[in-house]
């Protein structure tokens, strides 16, 4: 965000690292707009607290979306089920 540069050693593609920082600083530059006179220590903090509550709102979605398609490929096995007669209990594996 200050133009301070940093060096990171990883094994991570180059490109991909400076997609990230790229990110961090965003995030960082819209936590200073949130809280002009915070000093950078401060802005990182609530920069993380931002990044942190976007991915956890992301595996929120992602568990919401995997419940929603378990419930109907259940729904759906249930249907076939019904249709091949094998209801009231009756495994598939019996029906063999």
């Amino acid at each position: 965000m200050d133009q301070h540069a940093s060096r990171v050693v990883t094994v991570v593609d180059p490109a991909y690292v400076a997609e990230l920082a790229a990110y961090v600083d965003e995030k960082m530059r819209l936590a200073s707009r949130e809280s002009p006179a915070g000093d950078t220590l401060k802005l990182a903090v609530l920069a993380a607290l931002n990044i942190a509550d976007e991915y956890f709102r992301i595996l929120d979605d992602e568990r919401r979306q995997n419940d929603q398609v378990a419930n109907r490929a259940a729904a759906l096995e249930r249907m076939v089920d019904l249709a091949l007669g094998l209801a009231d209990g009756q495994s598939r594996a019996a029906a063999r």
